[in-house]
């Protein structure tokens, strides 16, 4: 590809590693690095989900509860301009720089949390930890793509998906019991000291991967770090706007804030994606948009799905989560599913048959919350959303790499985490205005989620065929 290739308009496939019939990733060459990539997204998610557990009793022993949801919008705040900078130094120099140093403020921000005196230090932690975390997935993405040859990838991103069902299941119970019977210092503590036992097993491996021979697609880092910087302001606007009366908005108010920064967040975007994205364009541009949209359908419904039954059937916080655990297997299984038979099935069905189960199971919590059907539905069928996500989610990921070429891996695995890290905060801000505003909240938001779903329909039929096209 020549120096001048624009990275927002390749269609590919290019394959970026050859075909290797009967090559697992198992393999000797391949065991420390799949070892190595998987742990540190285990422990990603185990330091999300334990956090999000302990950091009530953090909030109370550092006398910080002012500061409770910047410690979480703050971190996703920072891993915005974490994938875009990864992402510009792996199409520069290779991955092994930015993934030692996006390890490295993860690690930081870990440290700088399990010590903190104050919330204002915790948080400032947790500002650092975003930074850390945003950039090492970017990173593991194209250390994936130059390491596995093409038609191991997405069996890699089957694990990857594997990788977050035991922090669902065991990660919020561990973490309480840490905070309980040791102190919640020990749960960041903890996490960093397994982060820096996973680093060292993928760390020797990264002097080998080559670099680009091309120079990288796109040119412009300042001004790249500078858009993300404003998206991620925009993005914490918009989620304080969803707090409304929260923060002294009236009504009006409140929507105004939220309409100017969900436009501000767009056109900031745009240059940070691929070109035609917005319009679906066909190949890499509608894989980016389709992975924004269903996980915004998805993960800003499901903050609610705990509360839905805790409010409207009773149920304790131990039990809420049935709905959240049944997903996160069946994810895993759909996961495994299109890591083996992906090409098989087909991209445009993979899309439909993910968005037909997703609309599902939106709408059977929409009618769940509106007729108050048997509690049993709204658990079993929630599972239906993640199989659908678990056939959809990995393989999108597995696209956007075929989709790529060395000079520009990183340009589309930061644009495919920003699709979803700005998807999934934008829906949520969205959907705690409709909450707030709506008669009936919890209808309003599944039948919100129902519309994004659909939505998805319309990139998920132009997603092409760069997989299936390497054979």
């Amino acid at each position: 590809m020549s120096h001048s290739a624009d990275p927002s308009s390749f269609s590919g496939p290019l394959p970026l590693q050859p075909e290797r019939s009967g090559a697992s990733i198992w393999d000797r060459q391949f065991v420390w690095t799949t070892l190595g990539a998987v742990s540190l997204i285990f422990l990603a998610a185990l330091q999300t989900l334990a956090v999000t557990t302990v950091m009530p009793a953090v909030a109370d022993d550092l006398n910080g509860y002012d500061l409770y949801a910047l410690a979480f919008s703050g971190t996703f705040a920072t891993s915005v301009i974490g994938m875009v900078a990864a992402g510009a130094m792996s199409d520069r120099k290779g991955p092994a720089i930015p993934i030692t140093g996006a390890v490295g403020l993860f690690l930081v921000g870990l440290l700088i949390d399990a010590a903190a005196p104050t919330m204002e230090i915790l948080v400032t932690g947790r500002l650092v930890m975003g930074l850390g975390s945003g950039g090492m997935v970017v990173s593991l993405y194209v250390v994936i793509a130059r390491v596995y040859p093409a038609n191991l990838h997405g069996r890699v991103m089957a694990l990857f998906a594997a990788a977050w069902i035991i922090p669902s299941l065991i990660g919020p119970a561990a973490a309480g019991a840490v905070t309980e019977f040791v102190h919640w210092r020990w749960v960041f503590g903890g996490v960093a000291v397994f982060a820096v036992m996973a680093f060292s097993m993928i760390a020797p491996r990264l002097r080998g991967i080559p670099d680009s021979d091309d120079a990288p697609a796109d040119g412009r880092v300042g001004a790249r770090l500078g858009l993300a910087g404003i998206v991620a302001v925009a993005a914490l606007v918009l989620n304080l706007a969803g707090k409304g009366e929260g923060i002294g908005l009236p009504t009006w108010g409140t929507g105004a804030v939220a309409l100017g920064a969900i436009t501000v967040v767009a056109l900031a975007m745009r240059p940070l994606v691929p070109r035609r994205t917005y319009l679906a364009g066909r190949g890499l541009p509608s894989v980016i948009l389709m992975r924004g949209l269903i996980a915004g359908a998805l993960f800003g419904a499901e903050i609610y799905v705990p509360y839905l039954f805790q409010d409207r059937y009773g149920f304790s916080p131990t039990f809420a989560g049935l709905g959240l655990t049944a997903a996160a297997i069946t994810w895993t299984a759909g996961s495994e599913i299109t890591g083996r038979y992906g090409d098989r099935i087909g991209n445009r069905n993979i899309a439909l048959s993910g968005i037909f189960l997703l609309t599902g199971a939106l709408t059977a919590m929409a009618l769940s919350a509106w007729l108050l059907l048997p509690p049993w539905i709204p658990i079993v069928l929630w599972g239906l959303a993640g199989f659908g996500m678990g056939l959809m989610y990995p393989r999108l990921t597995v696209l956007s790499l075929a989709y790529s070429t060395r000079n520009n891996q990183g340009f589309n695995s930061s644009a495919l985490q920003i699709s979803d890290a700005v998807g999934t905060a934008s829906s949520m801000a969205i959907m705690g205005l409709i909450f707030t505003l709506a008669a009936d909240g919890f209808t309003a938001v599944f039948a919100f989620s129902v519309v994004l779903a659909l939505v998805a329909l319309l990139p998920g039929f132009r997603l092409g065929h760069a997989a299936e096209l390497r054979r």
